[in-house]
């Protein structure tokens, strides 16, 4: 079981950086049908997460320009 949840969490990880608009669907999707996995500090840490992928994503913009 440990070698498919790190196979999950990797399928997982690259989801969130080539398409984060999917990523959010289906974590938003999972949260609302298993609410038990999610806790109050995972949507805190999302949060920060979602903040990060927004400054990455400005500054490659920034680069793409020049």
């Amino acid at each position: 079981m440990n070698n498919l949840d790190e196979s999950i969490g990797e399928i997982l990880l690259n989801l969130q950086r080539e398409d984060p608009d999917i990523f959010k669907k289906l974590m938003k999707k999972a949260q609302e049908e298993n609410p038990e996995l999610f806790e109050d500090s995972i949507d805190e840490e999302n949060k920060k997460i979602d903040e990060y992928n927004r400054r990455v994503d400005e500054y490659n913009k920034k680069i793409d320009l020049n």
